[in-house]
């Protein structure tokens, strides 16, 4: 028996980015850790990827290429070769060029691996195909505008700031879920006296380790800030001597702003108290290094942009970036540390193509015109489970004469409408580069185990696209380890910091930062812009977000164990998760006359989905939510949360509203 320890990195859509360690033993991952040599998660892993092995290794694991058999969606397949499928793929494609436009053609990817050769290689295929573009924009692009509106391309808070800080703000993020190793260092700054507050729409798991619990009426965070930025002036709980030498605006946000929002305007629209209102305000302007941790769900509204902008604003009046502990950690960039324009290719579009927004899926597929879309090519997503309106994308995707490719791991309600589906190499089977948005690690990783069964990895697949469709630039024919080395090699000046040597033998570094980084300013003015002249509103201020004509704003929340669509192919964490719930708090479930652990129908114009009511105190009235998303086979009815959503945008950087949208709630028919 051989067995050997080797190291990777959890490939998936959360800001940790974990080192690993894989015990493999003749070909098979047969157990996997944390890697206490990561400096930033230092050996932990969450819950879903404690059993890594039993995702890679699953008996429900794709291990060939299939062709459809049976009607769309009915998940009856056939086992073709890899030259079949590959050859299928081209002819169609070659027709829909011939009778279209290649810009009928449609990629869809998103963030099933944040390795940056395999998540990305597709742009280079397609830009040269002349296809479609995608903006991808589902997660939290209004996020980083909004940030970028305040501090343009400032270098976000190393996470160890948080150890320094005596009063933590974990405002719209459910950390034991989502970034659970920011809460280790949290846990090290209680020890030393600090207090932490969770702002948030429902008291969400992390409440647990919270001092206090401040619960703000959906798509009103923003009013919030602005309501503590009023008495924080009002009192005179601002840092002057910091404001004269390193803000812009601040006279504009105090006289034309703030002065429209005293505590008793600012409890209406957000709910929250006057006296918690004035008790926040006092704690924040009194703290010696307040620090913000911003989630990214309060981004996920019409005014999410505008939200994120408002937050921001809030360091800057106590001076808490000058402060070792202080500031406001929104999402770490770290792109430039890389040359990714050799991976995405922008230079091989023949021309400028049209660009569809990922989260108007559904529109694309129905009523796009000039050309329709007619073929859909889907990669590292699941876009049926985790795009809005899910009853218009499936519509979309049963049209007969739409041509759908889905290259997958697992048979997702993605893949049960596909025409041809490849399958897909896990995160152990290839090579590739990673960075984090949570902290400032990368980390190059090797193949661990070969391929399970006939997988292949995204970039051999459109290696094989791009002989099949007739291209013939040297760049396709590169092996995958090239095309790593062509992003470090030669290095970013950033890159130049870090110790080349380790990162090419896939241990993890770290990306150094200017020892003046908190208070270099990287804006036109070199200031934090309050006031931005390059903005419609040169000044932030609250507007409502779109709503709809329903009693109940729906918060589709992460859970402890699953990730977006991912890990549902996992008995273990699905026993776990437990059912579909929906939690409801006790007076509106009087009000509506529901008990208990009834099965109840939340509906909205766009659809409907079954759930089990679960009462609690933890969620206000006028809210309801739920946990994690389901595959449709794991639904109560076949219609998961995402079948109430919009395709509706963001008020800035076209992102997704997932979180902007209301519900009713009805009994369920027995039977029904």
């Amino acid at each position: 028996m051989n067995s050997e320890w080797k190291r990777s990195v959890c490939p998936y859509d959360c800001p940790d980015t974990c080192g690993l360690l894989v015990k493999v033993v003749d070909g098979h991952a047969v157990k996997v850790t944390g890697d206490p040599e990561h400096p930033y998660t230092r050996g932990t892993l969450c819950p879903k990827m404690v059993h890594y092995e039993r995702t890679v290794h699953s008996p429900q694991r794709l291990t060939q290429p299939l062709l459809r058999v049976g009607e769309k969606g009915s998940g009856q397949f056939k086992p073709i070769t890899w030259d079949e499928a590959i050859q299928g793929i081209a002819d169609r494609w070659k027709g829909i060029v011939s009778d279209y436009d290649a810009e009928a053609i449609l990629p869809y990817s998103y963030a099933g691996t944040l390795g940056i050769v395999q998540r990305n290689c597709g742009e280079g295929f397609f830009h040269r195909l002349g296809a479609s573009r995608l903006a991808r924009t589902i997660c939290s692009s209004a996020k980083s505008y909004g940030w970028a509106s305040v501090m343009g391309g400032t270098l976000a808070l190393h996470p160890d700031e948080v150890k320094h800080s005596d009063l933590i703000i974990l405002w719209g993020t459910n950390a034991l879920a989502t970034n659970i190793h920011l809460l280790n260092y949290v846990q090290e700054a209680k020890r030393q006296g600090a207090t932490v507050w969770l702002v948030d729409t429902y008291e969400n798991p992390t409440a647990q380790m919270a001092d206090k619990v401040v619960l703000v009426r959906p798509g009103s965070d923003g009013a919030l800030a602005l309501g503590i930025m009023h008495i924080l002036v009002r009192e005179g709980w601002i840092d002057l001597s910091f404001i004269n030498r390193h803000v812009q605006g601040f006279e504009q946000l105090r006289t034309e702003i703030l002065a429209d929002y005293p505590p008793d305007k600012v409890s209406q629209i957000t709910g929250v108290s006057i006296s918690l209102l004035e008790e926040m305000a006092a704690g924040y302007g009194k703290a010696r290094a307040p620090f913000i941790s911003l989630g990214s769900g309060l981004c996920r509204y019409g005014n999410g942009a505008m939200t994120v902008r408002t937050i921001t604003c809030l360091p800057a009046l106590v001076g808490a970036w000058g402060k070792p502990g202080g500031g406001l950690l929104s999402s770490i960039s770290t792109g430039k540390a890389f040359n990714t324009a050799r991976v995405t290719r922008e230079d091989f579009m023949p021309k400028p193509t049209r660009i569809v927004n990922m989260n108007q899926l559904g529109y694309a597929l129905t009523e796009l015109a000039q050309p329709p879309i007619m073929s859909l090519y889907v990669y590292h997503s699941n876009p049926v489970v985790v795009a809005p309106d899910q009853n218009m994308i499936i519509r979309g995707l049963m049209r007969d004469d739409l041509f759908t490719v889905v290259h997958e791991r697992f048979m997702t309600d993605t893949a049960r409408y596909a025409d041809i589906i490849l399958p897909a190499t896990s995160s152990l089977e290839h090579p590739d580069m990673y960075r984090s948005y949570g902290h400032y690690g990368i980390q190059r990783a090797a193949a661990v185990i070969p391929p399970v069964g006939e997988a292949k990895s995204n970039w051999e697949v459109f290696q094989l696209l791009a002989q099949a469709m007739g291209f013939e630039e040297s760049f396709f024919s590169q092996k995958t380890d090239d095309v790593i080395n062509q992003l470090i090699d030669p290095p970013t000046a950033w890159l130049e910091s870090v110790d080349l040597a380790q990162l090419q033998a896939g241990h993890p570094v770290e990306l150094s930062l200017p020892e003046n980084y908190k208070t270099t300013f990287l804006t036109p003015s070199g200031k934090i812009e309050l006031y931005n002249p390059h903005e419609a509103e040169p000044l932030p201020r609250y507007f409502e977000p779109y709503g709809d004509d329903a009693p109940f704003y729906l918060m589709s929340a992460p859970s402890l164990y699953s990730l977006n669509s991912s890990f549902n192919e996992r008995p273990d964490l699905l026993r776990k998760k437990e059912p579909a719930y929906l939690q409801m708090n006790f007076k509106d479930a009087e009000t509506k006359n529901l008990q208990d652990g009834q099965k109840v129908i939340a509906f909205n114009e766009r659809g409907e989905v079954h759930f089990i009511l679960k009462l609690t105190t933890t969620v206000p009235p006028g809210v309801v939510v739920t946990e994690g998303l389901f595959w449709n086979e794991n639904a109560l009815e076949n219609r998961v949360v995402n079948a109430l959503t919009s395709q509706r945008l963001t008020d800035r950087a076209a992102g997704s509203t997932l979180y902007d949208v209301k519900i009713d709630v009805r009994p369920a028919i027995i039977g029904n």
